[in-house]
């Protein structure tokens, strides 16, 4: 029988929910197995492992399975959080899972609809463009007054929305460039200009079983980069 040295993490590179667990992995020092996945031929070891089939799924070295991406984060923040990110400069953690529960339900809802409209009936992507729109302009007030959601810091909140927030962004670039949202555009550029992002959001091959073992985050990266 082989012992598993590692939690072992299916991910896949572009997902905002899997972004936002590696991010909290790299933050915390946990060290995982990656294993990269293609989402249109997930591995049968994803499969047993999660119902849910999807990314990310984290696995423990006791077998536990965690297969909702805030669960992962929290996961690995509860065993070290050098940079506090779940004690915000102002608010607390209770305000920001609120605020990440927000995101996850009315603004992804309207995300989903917003870039793949084909995907749904009868839906006017415009539209819901409109309204995750109007739910973003609440991240542009709070940024405005401090230069992340609870404070001078970035925070799980941060780390939680900001993938999503990317995905939006990135549907129209030209047009959410015109938007007048200055300091949530500032504070995505801050974000997708990071270490921590560039961290997060290295290639790694498809894994199939047999593969050589990929550690990660990459253990000769340091923390002090991203801690700015």
């Amino acid at each position: 029988m082989t012992t598993q040295t590692y939690p072992v993490l299916y991910s896949f590179r572009r997902c905002p929910y899997a972004m936002r667990a590696r991010s909290a992995i790299v933050v915390s020092g946990q060290v995982c197995e990656l294993r990269e996945v293609v989402l249109r031929n997930k591995p049968q070891a994803l499969l047993d492992a999660s119902p849910k089939a999807s990314v990310p799924v984290l696995v423990n070295v006791a077998g536990r399975v965690i297969d909702q991406s805030l669960d992962i984060m929290l996961w690995a923040l509860e065993r070290n959080d050098p940079l506090a990110w779940l004690r915000p400069a102002q608010g607390d953690l209770t305000g920001m899972l609120k605020l990440i529960g927000e995101c996850d339900d009315e603004f992804k809802f309207h995300l989903d609809r917003y870039k793949y409209p084909q995907r749904y009936e009868n839906v006017d992507g415009q539209e819901h463009r409109a309204e995750a729109g109007r739910w973003l302009e609440q991240l542009e007030s709070r940024l405005a007054t401090h230069r992340f959601l609870f404070g001078d810091r970035m925070g799980l909140a941060d780390a939680a929305i900001a993938p999503f927030v990317r995905q939006f962004a990135h549907t129209d670039l030209e047009w959410f460039a015109r938007q007048s949202w200055p300091h949530l555009q500032a504070w995505l550029l801050q974000w997708s200009e990071s270490s921590l992002f560039d961290r997060i959001m290295d290639k790694y091959p498809p894994w199939e079983p047999g593969a050589s073992i990929v550690v990660f985050p990459d253990p000769s990266s340091r923390l002090a980069e991203i801690a700015q």
